[in-house]
């Protein structure tokens, strides 16, 4: 096999180094500098977030429901735990009401089970 020589080459010849097109996704320098300077639970305004749960995360709707609300969300064939939302619920209620009501065939002591489900993760039981 014939050798070549290699030039080296002039300083004025040189190209200029060629620049990478940006990564998007995850691990991407721009994620990394985004994040670069600040605390893990810090957010973009410079102030930390509160570590605990509001009151709203403990209601029947919240993060952590008591035990009346976990055995609703089973009713209504909801996630035990988590939020959820008005619509859910009430979507929820139509979808377990067609399947119970006493004049399609259900029990009425269920169907009374399913609409205290209902109120009590929507909030609209008996007020004194």
């Amino acid at each position: 096999m014939p050798q070549t020589l290699h030039k080296p080459d002039s300083p004025l010849a040189r190209a200029r180094p060629v620049q990478q097109e940006p990564r998007k996704g995850f691990g991407s320098s721009q994620a990394t500098r985004a994040t670069s300077g600040r605390a893990k639970g810090q957010a973009r305004g410079g102030k930390k977030r509160n570590p605990a749960l509001s009151k709203a995360d403990w209601g029947p709707l919240g993060k952590h429901p008591d035990l009346d609300s976990i055995v609703a969300r089973q009713r209504l064939h909801l996630p035990r735990c988590g939020r959820i939302t008005a619509t859910a619920v009430t979507r929820a209620w139509k979808l377990a009401a067609a399947e119970h009501h006493p004049d399609r065939g259900g029990q009425h002591d269920t169907m009374q089970l399913v609409n205290g489900a209902r109120d009590l993760l929507l909030g609209r039981g008996l007020q004194s």
